[in-house]
């Protein structure tokens, strides 16, 4: 019933792990096969290695999560072992990318594409390094769309753009990243956010500012996929706040193909996927759903 295809590839059902701190090794990866994970996208990885922000680095509350872990990886080299290591499972890999720069961008896709994971997602929600104020390279279709063209002109895999909510119009953004070839699109990426400890008078976080996800940006997310499917012919990843099978039918009801989850994990454990899975299952059967195909982007009909 949860079958699905994605760009030609088969899903046992489409509910993937999204891109965070916890695509982080192969082991756990095997953990959330057995947990009944569809697909699995990595942590992201650059071209060198990076170690982040100090802590404090994270904060959660009944809300939701604020992060600023600030992309740490080891760089290329770790990325393509733990691709590697992950395409012994017989769930589909994400290897998602990130860079300061369009020309780091495609040599990243052509390294990362050495390990053949089945898919690339190009975080493009990181700043141009070569721009005066670091600008992201998601909040202008033009850089958007040069990002887009240098990892498809150096891999044969398909590609999946990640797009930030915190841009004007995200539909701009989602039609230039198709007309430069992209296969699909993620969205979406955190929200900007912050959280000041009034007791000390100063920002929680070390890097004062982070990311927002979790529950309350579920709204914001279901809108940015809603519209975007509305925009373009490409298929979506919806992410963002989901922790339910109803959160996941609504995430397909808008217009997504495939779901991420990312900090649900920490509220329902790495047995998310499969209680999700089960309640999607249930909610369809009751309501004279067959397939998944019936209920992607219903909510447009």
């Amino acid at each position: 019933m949860l079958n699905t295809t994605f760009l030609g590839t088969n899903f046992r059902n489409p509910l993937i792990l999204a891109s965070g701190i916890l695509g982080i090794n192969a082991e756990y990866f095997q953990t959330l096969e057995t947990k009944g994970v569809g697909g699995i996208t990595t942590k992201s990885f650059s071209l060198k290695e990076r170690k982040g922000h100090k802590n404090p680095v994270m904060f959660n509350d009944d809300h939701g999560f604020l992060n600023a872990v600030g992309l740490s990886n080891g760089g290329i080299g770790e990325a393509i072992k733990l691709v590697k290591d992950a395409k012994k499972l017989n769930v589909p890999i994400i290897a998602s990318i990130f860079a300061g720069t369009i020309e780091e961008f495609g040599e990243m896709a052509k390294q990362i594409s050495e390990a053949k994971p089945d898919f690339i997602e190009a975080n493009i929600s990181c700043p141009n390094v070569k721009e005066e104020f670091g600008v992201s390279f998601s909040s202008n279709p033009e850089s958007a769309s040069k990002v887009t063209s240098a990892v498809k002109n150096n891999t044969n895999i398909s590609v999946i753009i990640k797009l930030s909510p915190n841009v004007t119009d995200i539909k701009i953004i989602a039609k230039a990243v198709e007309e430069a070839g992209a296969d699909a699109i993620t969205a979406i990426n955190t929200l900007a956010g912050m959280r000041i400890n009034i007791d000390v008078k100063t920002p929680i976080l070390s890097n004062r500012f982070g990311g927002v996800s979790g529950k309350g940006i579920f709204p914001v997310a279901l809108k940015n996929v809603y519209d975007i499917y509305e925009t373009v012919d490409i298929p979506i990843i919806g992410t963002g706040g989901i922790t339910s099978g109803k959160d996941a039918i609504e995430m397909l009801m808008a217009g997504a193909s495939l779901v991420g989850v990312g900090t649900g994990v920490y509220y329902r454990g790495p047995e998310i996927f499969n209680k999700i899975a089960k309640e999607m299952e249930e909610w369809m059967i009751l309501n004279g759903y067959t397939n998944i195909k019936q209920v992607i982007g219903a909510a447009h009909k």
